[in-house]
């Protein structure tokens, strides 16, 4: 298996090809596309602390940007989260009974890290049939990820699309590289692909909306590696500028990364080397936000 080298400036250099690309596209053809909203903006921030027997920190953070012209419309979105414990390893009295100093010995450990960006870019064909194309990376070492950049291109469908109710579902062909904390000698590393994504939105009343997003990934080359990705939200508006969110994000790999862990003889006895086992195929996400809306 050969690792792929990846610089960060690289995902950089592409969010601004497609930047670049998508207002190109975007602009008014002989003024006959005309903007129907500027650019907008929207972050939400979660932050959770303990303290006391146990201290925890939590910080999360999401920001869309985009902006939707007649026929077309781009977004580019980013996040992360990252949660540190910090936990006491030893205890330790020196003294009597009745006179001992006592200290403790603590250790903050990373809990749960990952982050993303990607950015997309839509034009529509008909009324209900439009293209895109986007590209993204991603990182989640706890699910064994270092670095995943995805590259992706295709068509969809508006099925619904009214001032409440809005539905649709896109197809596309994928092109991957992969670079996992351990790599494993049986998984190629750069693959081709094909997916399909759902996005649903309901707004109940003037304040209320839910949301259904879907993704599937597939690989060509190997039918056993696919993986999903479904988050279900509702968000809030307190203002014209603020709003609470709480979203559920659950993540599906069929064919996790791996692990290396010591093998040992017996219980007790000594290392014999190590082996790779795969992680879990599940991870969740639940978060509750503050929203706030740039415009």
């Amino acid at each position: 298996m050969r690792v792929i080298a990846i610089r960060p400036g690289r995902i950089c250099a592409a969010g601004t090809a497609l930047f670049l690309f998508s207002t190109l596209l975007s602009l008014p053809a002989n003024g006959a596309e005309a903007v129907v909203e500027g650019w907008k903006d929207t972050a939400e921030f979660s932050y959770v602390a303990t303290s006391g027997n146990s201290e925890t920190r939590t910080l999360g953070f999401k920001n869309k940007l985009w902006r939707a012209w007649t026929k077309s419309a781009f977004e580019l979105n980013a996040g992360g989260i990252r949660s540190e414990s910090t936990i006491v390893i030893d205890r330790l009295a020196i003294g009597s009974p009745g006179n001992f100093d006592y200290d403790e010995t603590e250790e903050t450990d990373t809990t749960a890290e990952n982050y993303f960006l990607n950015g997309r870019y839509d034009r529509k064909i008909t009324d209900r049939f439009f293209w895109f194309a986007g590209a993204g990376w991603d990182r989640n070492e706890f699910a064994g990820i270092r670095d995943r950049y995805t590259g992706f291109g295709g068509v969809g469908n508006i099925w619904v699309d009214q001032e409440r109710i809005k539905f649709k579902t896109d197809y596309a062909v994928t092109y991957t590289e992969q670079d996992d904390v351990v790599p494993n000698p049986d998984f190629d590393d750069s693959f081709l692909g094909l997916r399909f994504s759902w996005g649903y939105l309901h707004q109940f009343g003037e304040v209320t909306t839910y949301g259904n997003d879907l993704v599937l990934n597939a690989n060509i080359d190997e039918t056993d590696d696919w993986r999903g990705n479904m988050v279900n939200w509702v968000a809030v508006v307190l203002s014209s500028r603020l709003g609470l969110k709480l979203s559920h994000e659950v993540i599906y790999d069929h064919m996790p990364a791996q692990q290396e862990v010591p093998l040992f003889t017996t219980a007790g006895g000594a290392q014999n080397g190590t082996v790779l086992v795969d992680l879990d195929e599940f991870d969740t996400v639940f978060t509750a936000s503050l929203v706030v809306n740039f415009k």
